[in-house]
């Protein structure tokens, strides 16, 4: 059986002597001495000023959210992961889905300004798989409209756009540290600005709002993480090198195997850095996807829809709106096993067996 996804873990005893730590310790949350040396190291590695961890990506959003005090309209993408749309909802606030750029999958700039109306006050867009959105592009839109950015950048850890961290951009970045992504604290999230009175109040709000032991200053939320995830998260980054360079040969090694099938990559952002997060490919029907599909799984190769459905057409609690790009995207984008421990045979594998299914 190969799965889509496979968490990476380090060497046990790396993790253990943290956990020492902690027993010796008996301190667990509460943003003990390793979740703040965590923040320190990752501010270190990514060349960050400002960096909080916190809970997970989608608590990162929800405090963005209520950070800048978005209460209007926010326009979005529908080709992403749900929580980027239904923390919007859960904030109170109303998304308004625009259509996607065909090659990069990204939101296109072009459609934003066309969505903006009296009550938009924000975008949040997601750097899908990774890949840059046109960030000059959205930054330009945001300071001719006065509206606030904030960038889904839960796929984008280590991404750099002309030479700068990619969490740099917007009014705040969040990023997700959920196992199944390059790089991992078991659970977890990051929540990025530059501006350091919005970093501030962000902090507040990650602690329940509680700004001294018996004083209040923000409307807040329990928003911190452990020690045993920062433990993980510590452990970790000291193989991301060695998780990037496998990765990247790993991509390397489907692209060579794989151009003589009927499917072409995302476009990436022409200045940015690659961190290969996932190995996505949009088929040139849906009807090959749903064949390859069928096919692998009886192979127990297993593959994603991601993203799919298209948000602004799925939803229950929204009205059902039909992009017509998105929706074609959507039907045949799909994701093929990608982890670290995933080895070059079987990847020879997964390309034999999808290059004569869609020659059969």
């Amino acid at each position: 059986m190969i799965p889509v996804t496979q968490p990476f873990l380090p060497p046990k005893e790396d993790y253990d002597k943290y956990l020492e730590g902690i027993w010796k310790r008996n301190w667990l949350t509460n943003m003990g001495p390793l979740a703040s040396q965590l923040e320190m190291e990752l501010k270190d590695y990514l060349k960050l000023q400002h960096l909080l961890f916190v809970t997970n990506g989608t608590v990162a959003l929800q405090m963005a959210i209520k950070a800048l005090e978005i209460t209007g309209e926010i326009i979005t993408t529908p080709f992403s992961f749900i929580a980027t749309t239904s923390t919007i909802v859960w904030e109170g606030c109303t998304p308004v889905f625009v259509d996607i750029d065909s090659r990069s999958l990204c939101i296109d700039p072009k459609k934003i300004e066309e969505a903006i109306t009296e009550n938009t006050q924000a975008i949040l867009a997601t750097h899908v798989y990774g890949n840059p959105c046109d960030v000059e592009a959205i930054e330009r839109i945001a300071k001719k409209h006065h509206l606030k950015v904030i960038y889904d950048a839960a796929h984008a850890f280590g991404v750099e756009v002309n030479g700068t961290s990619i969490f740099e951009y917007g009014d705040i970045s969040t990023c997700s540290l959920h196992a199944t992504k390059l790089y991992h604290t078991i659970e977890g999230g990051l929540l990025v600005t530059k501006n350091p009175d919005l970093l501030k109040k962000l902090a507040s709000i990650r602690n329940f709002g509680i700004s001294g032991f018996d004083s209040f200053s923000d409307l807040g939320i329990n928003g911190k993480n452990s020690e045993f995830h920062a433990a993980m998260g510590l452990a970790n980054l000291k193989y991301i090198g060695q998780i990037h360079e496998k990765r990247k040969a790993l991509a390397a090694l489907y692209d060579e195997k794989l151009k003589n099938l009927k499917a072409v990559k995302p476009l990436w952002h022409v200045n940015a850095t690659e961190n290969y997060p996932y190995y996505p490919i949009v088929l040139e029907s849906e009807e090959l996807l749903l064949k390859l599909k069928q096919e692998m799984d009886k192979q127990e190769i297993f593959t994603r829809r991601y993203f799919y459905p298209s948000l602004a057409s799925a939803l229950p609690y929204l009205p059902k709106l039909e992009l017509p790009i998105t929706e074609d995207i959507a039907k045949r984008s799909l994701c093929l096993p990608f982890y670290y421990d995933l080895t070059f045979e079987e990847v020879e594998l997964i390309s034999r067996l999808m290059l004569r299914i869609q020659n059969n």
